[in-house]
């Protein structure tokens, strides 16, 4: 039986916490979508082709990857897509009870679709887009915790005058 899973998020930008999580949910299902949220709302960095293209770079070594872009309720995407999985990742208790509602409502709205959390590796409980981004915009060396392709966008976004 073959096993659809859509991981969801901004991703903006894609981190390595964002990758050791596809990568170690690639192993686990026969197929992982990568769903890059179009969320005008979060005024992202990066524009939802940027970040899609972003993310198609840095998981492109894994195989049983797609990175598509969506809009609109998750659980209609995962349906349209045939998913019968969300993948979540949880870096702390504090995601915990956002997640649990999520994974909640979601289960209500579309009862054949479970979530499954993972922890991101260990080096990467502490990484996320927001700070990624915080720690680029002041010069700040993010080289450990992105794809050489995000590094240099975040650069490029970055370039101070002069």
């Amino acid at each position: 039986m073959n096993k659809t899973a859509v991981y969801p998020g901004t991703f903006d930008p894609v981190t390595n916490g964002h990758s050791d999580l596809v990568m170690r949910g690639a192993r686990m299902f026969d197929h992982i979508i990568v769903a890059v949220a179009d969320n005008p709302e979060k005024r992202p960095l990066f524009s939802l082709d940027e970040r899609i293209a972003l993310a198609g770079r840095a998981l492109g070594a894994v195989g049983n990857v797609e990175v598509v872009g969506f809009s609109g309720l998750l659980i209609d995407f995962a349906r349209r897509r045939g998913a019968e999985v969300i993948l979540r990742g949880l870096r702390a208790v504090s995601d915990f009870e956002y997640e649990f509602q999520l994974a909640s409502m979601n289960r209500r709205l579309e009862p054949k679709l479970e979530t499954v959390f993972l922890a991101p590796a260990e080096q990467y409980t502490f990484v996320s887009a927001s700070l990624v981004k915080e720690i680029a915009r002041h010069g700040g060396d993010v080289s450990a915790f992105v794809h050489s392709e995000t590094l240099r966008a975040l650069g490029e976004k970055f370039r101070q005058p002069g």
